[in-house]
């Protein structure tokens, strides 16, 4: 082990950790062990994908467990994202190369393509820009080594319109500032099989035209912790600034500051490869963190904390 990685390492161990607690276990769960996609609505209502082990099917996590939308028209969907807005529901569907959106409200028996392009890699997640109703999408394609070109970034404007943004190596979590002026996005490398770079990457993004620039790195866990290893997965902003990203393989989530420094982990003692992070609840205050159950990885586990401050998407969803 290298001096650097010694003294992230150290670093760590200084940061204040903070336990989540079980909320949905391997016994009480009906979500499969591709949870993932945690989403808000404007209540508060918790969301994820993988309902009753169907990749076509997306169920409500809380306040009590049921059935939201199954994609009957193409059970072969995948949904992997999950966000709402304009009165809709908007699930990043993998297999498709789309987003679907789901507008009959209350009944939720179709969906209809908001944007699509045969040239996404997937989308494997997205972000929604509240204030223009432009959605941001990234994807990765996962190989032994990774190149330029194994991620992307896509935007889909009002219309549906679907432009790419740019090639990178894996991209994964997704998410805009409060603000909505910084996009965030996850990158990875991949080495001979094994994976040895894991970052967050930020733009000046326009939330009108979707255009981004001044590429730079917002937090690279090598440098911070030590963790180049482990993937970033989903991630999710508050109205404070501060980022909250899954990490995948560690049991964690990490809370960023809107610096980039390390401020705080969230620990979880039933999931270790934690996919997806939102902050929901009736203030939109509390944590959902989702993956596979350890102790079952055939099933998904969901566990919750009290968070300081709402939400991005809870807040935008309130008008504000």
């Amino acid at each position: 082990m290298n001096l650097a990685v010694l003294l992230a390492a150290a670093a760590a161990a200084a940061v204040p950790a903070h336990r989540a607690q079980p909320y949905l276990t391997a016994q009480t769960s009906a979500f499969g062990a591709l949870i993932e996609g945690a989403g808000v609505d404007s209540l508060g209502r918790l969301y994820a994908v993988h309902y009753n082990a169907s990749t076509a099917a997306v169920g409500r996590v809380f306040p009590a467990q049921e059935l939201f939308y199954a994609d009957r028209a193409r059970p072969a969907a995948w949904f992997n994202g999950v966000r709402f807005g304009g009165g809709a529901a908007l699930l990043a569907d993998v297999r498709g190369h789309r987003v679907a959106r789901v507008r009959d409200m209350g009944a939720f028996s179709h969906a209809e393509t908001r944007c699509h392009d045969a040239a996404m890699l997937q989308p494997n997640d997205l972000a929604l820009a509240h204030s223009t109703g432009r959605l941001f999408l990234s994807g990765m394609n996962y190989t032994r080594d990774s190149a330029v070109g194994s991620g992307d970034l896509w935007t889909c404007d009002a219309r549906g319109v679907a432009t790419r943004l740019g090639l990178f190596h894996r991209t994964n979590g997704i998410e805009l500032s409060f603000d909505e002026r910084t996009l965030y996005l996850s990158e990875a490398e991949n080495k001979g099989g094994a994976v040895v770079a894991n970052r967050i990457l930020a733009f000046d993004v326009d939330a009108a035209t979707g255009a981004v620039s001044n590429r730079r790195t917002f937090a690279d866990f090598g440098a911070l912790d030590g963790s180049a290893a482990s993937d970033v997965d989903g991630m999710r902003a508050d109205e404070r600034g501060f980022l909250y990203v899954a990490r995948w393989g560690r049991g964690r989530v990490a809370v960023l500051t809107p610096a980039g420094a390390l401020h705080a982990y969230i620990l979880l003692s039933t999931i270790s490869e934690v996919t997806s992070v939102e902050l929901a609840g009736p203030a939109g205050r509390d944590l959902f963190a989702v993956g596979a159950c350890s102790a079952d990885p055939a099933r998904g586990c969901v566990e919750r904390w009290p968070a300081p401050a709402r939400g991005r998407a809870f807040a935008r969803l309130q008008g504000q």
